[in-house]
């Protein structure tokens, strides 16, 4: 498997940094033979640190003229924005095993940095190199290592450096629903206005799954963005813990490990519900001030997790059925959503209206259609149920795979898909 070198430089505040980085790069090259057949980055201290004036990071590359491959030398403002220029990098090649050549106090601030920005998808290998070498050149109390500093200071640092960064596919779009009370926040974001750089996840990707590319510190930064667009601070965010059932979670009570239904009467509190084929339901009672969100799929929604909510907000906070207002977020259409023919029968039998063509092998599914049918059965006004659309085109159904420049899509993308939210609180 393809796999990339990074070479550690930094050296902070060393007075002799240019005999520290000789003596670092010749021992990689005597362990490499003169040459590495994989890429190799150098991530070396920002020009203008002390000893860099005696070294620029232009002499590393003339160390090695006339070798097979040239190394690339990452000499950023921080290293936060170095490794993630690195990141970057290796992402266009979709290279995901990497080897750190450093020290043992180096390697401790790298796995900081590894946690932040990188995910499981990516494999790590730390090669201890350097420890003979890291101040031996310099008066005591000199130097002090890069490696040294602490996981607070890289935090600070790599949020900052994220802060910084442009926002891409446009700002940031929050659709809401007339139906919902002046009395709650709430929205639904899109997909525009964050900082995710890859194809599937680009760009307000609000979900870290380890085993894709988009790290937690880039999708905090993106929680963050939508919080000041929304008027929510990230501090009071909970998202669901999905696992396609019918499990609610009422906030004060303890949480179960994975619930599919989120239910609260706390004022200030974020509850919200991530989607990207599956619904976001959002869950107002302006009566008895309290809410629900819910994440309901396929398979959520033929266990229930609709009423499921629906019912946690009778028995925990008193709300009436004939109160509550629900709104079906962004989801698969009929157009573009089909199943098993033995599945799809679960839904013909809620209603046949909610499958298409249930001759063919897969039928069309209509799981808006059936929530809503669910909802109404259970007590819920049809006027207090809203099939969220597109502003100024009523006609239009908010279908996340027909709408790539808005919405993520796990139908559409396949495994490496964003996430967007339905968010909500009590003001």
């Amino acid at each position: 498997m393809a796999a990339v070198t990074i070479v550690d430089l930094t050296h902070v505040r060393c007075s002799q940094y240019d005999i520290c980085v000789k003596q670092r790069i010749s021992k990689f090259c005597a362990l490499t033979g003169n040459g590495s057949q994989e890429p190799v980055f150098f991530i070396a201290d920002p020009e203008g640190s002390v000893g860099t004036d005696r070294f620029p990071s232009s002499s590393i590359q003339e160390m090695f003229i006339g070798f097979g491959k040239s190394p690339q030398v990452l000499c950023k403002s921080s290293l936060s924005a170095a490794l993630y220029l690195f990141k970057q990098t290796i992402d266009k090649e979709d290279i995901s095993n990497v080897k750190i050549v450093t020290s043992s106090r180096g390697r401790g601030l790298f796995q900081v940095y590894q946690e932040l920005l990188f995910t499981s998808a990516y494999n790590f290998e730390y090669s201890i190199l350097f420890d003979n070498l890291s101040c031996d050149c310099c008066p005591l109390g000199q130097c002090t290592d890069r490696s040294s500093t602490q996981e607070d200071d890289a935090k600070r640092e790599l949020s900052t450096f994220l802060q910084h960064l442009p926002a891409l596919k446009g700002d940031i779009t929050i659709l809401r629903s007339s139906l919902i009370s002046d009395c709650f926040g709430h929205g639904y974001s899109t997909r525009t206005g964050g900082i995710s750089y890859i194809s599937t996840l680009s760009s307000l990707n609000l979900f870290c799954n380890p085993r894709r590319k988009d790290s937690r510190a880039v999708v905090a930064e993106n929680l963050r963005r939508l919080g000041l667009q929304a008027g929510f601070h990230p501090q009071q965010f909970n998202l669901i813990k999905c696992n396609h059932a019918s499990d609610v979670w009422v906030m004060g009570k303890p949480a179960p490990d994975s619930y599919d239904g989120m239910v609260t009467n706390q004022v200030g509190v974020v509850i919200a519900a991530p989607g990207a084929d599956c619904m976001p339901l959002l869950f107002t009672d302006p009566v008895a001030k309290a809410i629900g969100v819910a994440h309901a799929g396929w398979k959520g929604t033929l266990m229930g997790i609709a009423m499921a909510t629906v019912n946690a907000m009778v028995s925990e906070f008193g709300s009436r059925p004939s109160d509550i207002v629900c709104v079906i977020g962004p989801s698969v259409g009929p157009c573009c959503f089909t199943m098993e023919q033995d599945s799809a029968r679960e839904f013909h039998a809620i209603h046949p209206d909610c499958v298409r063509h249930m001759d063919s092998s897969r039928p069309y599914v209509d799981i808006r259609l059936a929530t809503r049918i669910l909802l109404e059965r259970g007590g819920i006004k049809p006027e207090h149920i809203e099939d969220l659309r597109i502003p100024h085109q009523s006609d239009s159904t908010l279908c996340t795979s027909c709408l790539p420049e808005l919405f993520f899509s796990h139908v559409r993308d396949g495994l490496n898909f964003g996430t967007q939210i339905g968010f909500l609180w009590i003001k």
